[in-house]
């Protein structure tokens, strides 16, 4: 990396209330991660309960996903439009009962129902909060702002995993449902209460609001005003960072959905020490996006080295130790198939904090919930992919081994991608700057 000349001065500011919009903006992905969650870590007692096979609850893992990922660019599109407030509150609403309402379900086609309603009221989850951060907090502070959340959806695995499972253990997997869904409405209320858009907020000192929006912040513009769809998916970069975040999903979704049951299937463990030994590799993950992908890439380019070439080098390194998830198929032993999960993870991390960073980056002005939402939509394509893929390898072979080593061959598709096609990491032109330009 070479350093360029330092940026222009900012208005500097002591105010820090933007960052207790970024603390919500985590609680509300640590929140919503624990609702995801909660089905992983009951899995192996549902099973039993309800005489599912692998194969089916695989599908059944995945079933989030696939209304999850269907409402990525729609939700994307009404997020531009209405905005991070009220679609949020809307939606925090409706995942707090499909939450609540799996505690009281008797089948397996309930239970189906209400993980597809999730999947469709924590679709704009990621792409609202991408959408805040560009608006809260200037550029320079962009990788921990963003950490801030993406960080969340690791720390849920460290704190709700273990809880969940004791949660289990101690009463049952109904409880754990009522748990998580009275988590999920003190986050509605703090959320209701707390956030409004910075030009809007009473809060927000003026002097707190010129620094934000001195640091290159996204610009808050009128509804229907930001570049098109159309126009957005022609661009090779959005595609890049896309099939990237593609590839690490597809770990990051086995992981999140098949480790627990991994490790009491094949490593033998009971519920809760493989509740405590999944928590091991999201700490790690957890740690490294705050540390890695948010702090030292923010220091880095605060020194002066070249933002693009920066985040593009922690984005590939990410994702290499990504790789390491080929390494857990040659183990049967727990440290050493751990050790292997927290490099995996670590690099997962890493590269998801700086992939969603570049939605308030890249994005036209008024369009960041629309290249959040695209770039969400084919990512989650893996995530889809990845509970179903594992069951059915499970169910034929018996093992996991195969299933990680997918998991490393759709890495490599990811890194070959950013690698080849993201090219310089900076702004897209408007739309009608573009049109005028060609």
């Amino acid at each position: 990396m070479e350093q360029q000349m330092k940026p222009k001065r900012v208005v500097a500011t002591k105010k820090k209330f933007r960052y207790w919009i970024g603390l919500l903006l985590g609680f509300g992905c640590l929140v919503n991660y624990f609702d995801r969650i909660n089905l992983t870590v009951a899995g192996q007692v549902l099973m039993d309960e309800l005489s599912i096979t692998p194969a089916m609850f695989g599908i059944l893992l995945s079933s989030f996903s696939w209304t999850y990922a269907l409402m990525q660019i729609p939700m994307g599109l009404v997020l531009d439009r209405i905005g991070v407030k009220w679609l949020n509150r809307v939606c925090s609403i409706v995942w707090v009962f499909a939450t609540g309402l799996t505690a009281f379900i008797s089948g397996l086609l309930p239970l189906f129902i209400l993980r597809l309603s999730l999947g469709v009221a924590e679709a704009p989850a990621f792409s609202a909060a991408s959408k805040a951060t560009g608006y809260w907090f200037p550029l320079k502070e962009r990788g921990f702002a963003t950490a801030m959340f993406d960080m969340s959806s690791k720390l849920s695995n460290v704190i709700g995993v273990p809880m969940v499972a004791f949660i289990i253990a101690k009463w049952g997997w109904r409880e754990a449902f009522i748990v998580t869904a009275i988590i999920s409405i003190v986050y509605c209320v703090w959320f209701w209460v707390l956030y409004r858009d910075p030009e809007e907020h009473p809060r927000l000192s003026k002097e707190e609001l010129d620094y934000i929006q001195s640091g290159d912040a996204q610009k808050q513009v009128a509804p229907g005003e930001g570049s098109s769809l159309l126009y957005l998916v022609k661009q090779r970069k959005l595609w890049a960072l896309a099939i990237g975040a593609a590839a690490y999903n597809y770990s990051f979704f086995l992981f999140l959905t098949w480790l627990p049951n991994y490790l009491m299937q094949e490593l033998h463990l009971d519920i809760m020490k493989s509740g405590l030994y999944t928590a091991i590799p999201w700490a790690c993950g957890a740690l490294s996006s705050v540390l890695i992908g948010g702090l030292l890439v923010d220091f880095l380019i605060k020194r002066g080295f070249d933002p693009s070439k920066v985040r593009k080098l922690f984005l590939t390194i990410g994702m290499l130790l990504g790789l390491a998830v080929i390494g857990a198929a040659t183990t049967k032993d727990t440290q050493t198939a751990i050790i292997f999960f927290s490099i995996a993870v670590s690099g997962i991390c890493i590269a998801s904090t700086i992939n969603w960073s570049m939605p308030s980056i890249l994005a036209p002005n008024g369009s960041v919930g629309t290249v959040g939402g695209f770039m969400n939509f084919i990512g989650n394509l893996t995530a889809i992919a990845a509970p179903i893929v594992t069951g059915f390898i499970v169910g034929a072979t018996g093992s996991f081994s195969i299933a990680f080593v997918v998991a490393g061959v759709v890495m490599l598709i990811g890194i070959l991608s950013i690698t080849i096609f993201l090219g310089r990491i900076e702004k897209i032109p408007d739309e009608e700057k573009k049109a005028i330009l060609d």
